[in-house]
């Protein structure tokens, strides 16, 4: 989905590049440009390297702003997709195409809208791949409730099926060798892959295609959060994921043991970012897609954890505990499969999603992140312990 280039200093080679993937992102995009290049200038100064914008046709002046940016002597490219093609997964595909034509050895991808950035962080990413990894993913510390996403299903599940401990399978900030961003090329890519689910497919790409994986500390990440996503983002990274664990099911079921990830970067992390959290209205959420959902439910779920669910819902105490969230999870990428119409069974999983999410937050309101922490990684346990389950269900 490429429509046009702007490279002024025409730039035809750079070893280490950074890529910023944009959508109306005027307000944010120069902190993590500047930063970029300093930490480009600053650690490979004496490499060719590049800073680029890859952007969704903004149209709130991100061009103008990436491109008006003091970068020294760091070279900038912006490219877009076609108007009115939003698109997290679009921008990607640019980026990697554009950096075979350049030949690049390491590629450093972060958000246009972070306010933590240093220019440390290029090192801390492009550090592991120049040691021979090919994927890098993020550790950062996080408030408890930012990520219920990653913390609910996508972390879980790299764990649990993929048996990879990668605490942040969608971090957004990340690095990849040339090896493996043509290798995510040649994939399939799906319409979700090309919106928000770029990430968890990039993640289990690397697992899936045998890439020698790490990650990195970056201390503390601040940007502009939500808890929990209440637009696309879930269908779109849900839908991925699955669709993932789907399409690899030889490559995933005969694991076993927990690969442990080697750590670069920072080892000790700053405090977390701040959130306020609306539990009326997460609560909200799941009461009102519950009823609307109830049908597809039926059909999806195991009979017991569906009738526990009603009586719950009935009841007006959400409590869904990390055995039925496992169970549920797995009942529904079990029924994903075979289904006609895999986007409305994931808007159905919603409901569950905020419900789970407020149960969790309920639980563990007066808990230290840390404390918290020590129940995501238990939940991710038993989504480990009872990877059976679901592989006897893909299997019949």
């Amino acid at each position: 989905m490429f429509e046009r280039e702007e490279n002024p200093k025409n730039v035809m080679k750079a070893d280490i590049v950074v890529g910023l993937a944009s959508y109306n992102e005027a307000d944010s995009i120069d902190y993590p440009t500047k930063q970029s290049a300093l930490g480009l200038s600053k650690y490979y100064g004496d490499r060719g390297v590049a800073v680029i914008n890859c952007d969704n046709a903004s149209r709130d002046g991100t061009e103008d702003v990436f491109m008006g940016t003091e970068t020294g002597d760091v070279p900038k490219i912006y490219i877009t997709t076609p108007p009115n093609t939003p698109g997290k997964g679009y921008n990607f595909e640019n980026m990697f195409r554009r950096i075979m034509e350049l030949d690049s050895s390491v590629l450093v991808c972060l958000d246009a809208d972070l306010l933590s950035i240093t220019p440390e962080w290029v090192k801390y990413l492009a550090e592991p791949i120049l040691k021979g990894y090919d994927f890098v993913n993020p550790v950062y510390s996080r408030h408890k409730y930012d990520g219920t996403i990653t913390n609910n299903i996508c972390y879980p599940i790299v764990y649990g099926l993929f048996c990879r401990n990668t605490r942040q399978p969608i971090g957004g900030d990340f690095a990849m060798s040339g090896r493996f961003a043509k290798h995510c090329l040649l994939q399939t890519w799906h319409r979700t892959t090309e919106e928000y689910g770029i990430d968890i497919f990039l993640t289990m790409n690397s697992i899936t295609g045998g890439f020698k994986t790490c990650c990195t500390g970056l201390g503390a990440k601040v940007h502009k959060p939500s808890a929990p996503k209440l637009g696309p983002m879930f269908i779109q990274v849900v839908s991925t994921a699955f669709l993932t664990v789907v399409r690899n099911f030889e490559l995933w079921k005969d694991l076993e043991e927990i690969q442990e990830q080697e750590l670069f970067g920072l080892q000790q992390m700053d405090p977390p970012q701040d959130l306020n959290v609306d539990r009326d209205a997460i609560e909200k959420q799941a009461r009102d897609g519950f009823t609307e959902h109830r049908a597809e439910l039926e059909q999806t779920m195991s009979a017991d954890v569906y009738r526990e669910m009603v009586q719950m819902f009935e009841s007006g105490n959400i409590d869904i505990s990390t055995e039925q969230w496992v169970t549920t999870v797995y009942d529904m990428i079990a029924a994903f499969k075979s289904s006609s119409d895999q986007g409305a069974l994931i808007e159905s999983l919603k409901c569950l999603y905020f419900g789970r999410t407020l149960s969790f937050i309920n639980k563990t309101w007066d808990y230290s992140n840390e404390k918290a922490e020590e129940e995501i990684l238990e939940q991710a346990k038993l989504f480990h312990a009872r990877r059976r389950y679901l592989i006897d269900k893909l299997e019949s």
